[in-house]
């Protein structure tokens, strides 16, 4: 049997995909004709924190939103299309342009208190830190009477 490592979104993305399926027999169509466009996100998980990072090439950052309600991280906004062109006629418009959604399920050890979020170059990164519960930690096992040795453990909520 193959080990396999847990992804806490794979759920999620597989729920999103049999929602974006039912929709598109319902309808009568691709679900991407029908919405705005959604952002290409990457997730990150290093040993302090949980980074997101969002391309959101050419928005205003006053036109992104960040919520957080019941661990789930909200990303939302809306690119809007501004550019009048007098003499010169468009051929094609490729890029996307109209509001957006995109929510994350965060674990429970995360610190909502401390996320911040920063927007350079048209990428967004949004920090959620880890509690300080879910980060590992080093314990001193002692040996008889030897000196302790380092052990490491990670530390785990009690359910109460």
């Amino acid at each position: 049997m193959a080990i396999v490592r847990w992804d806490p979104f794979r759920e999620l993305t597989a729920l999103q995909t049999e929602v974006n399926r039912l929709f598109s027999r319902v309808g009568g169509g691709d679900v991407t004709e029908r919405q705005s466009w959604t952002p290409s996100i990457d997730v990150i998980e290093t040993d302090d924190s949980i980074k997101l990072k969002a391309e959101l090439a050419g928005m205003d950052p006053k036109d992104i939103s960040i919520e957080v309600q019941d661990n789930v991280l909200t990303v939302s906004g809306e690119r809007r299309f501004q550019e009048e062109v007098k003499e010169d006629k468009y051929y094609r418009i490729e890029r996307r342009y109209g509001s957006f959604t995109r929510s994350l399920a965060l674990p429970q050890t995360v610190d909502e208190n401390g996320i911040e979020a920063k927007y350079e170059n048209g990428v967004l990164e949004v920090t959620v830190p880890k509690a300080e519960v879910a980060k590992p930690k080093k314990i001193a096992v002692a040996i008889g009477e030897h000196k302790p040795e380092t052990v490491e453990a990670h530390a785990t909520e009690s359910e109460s």
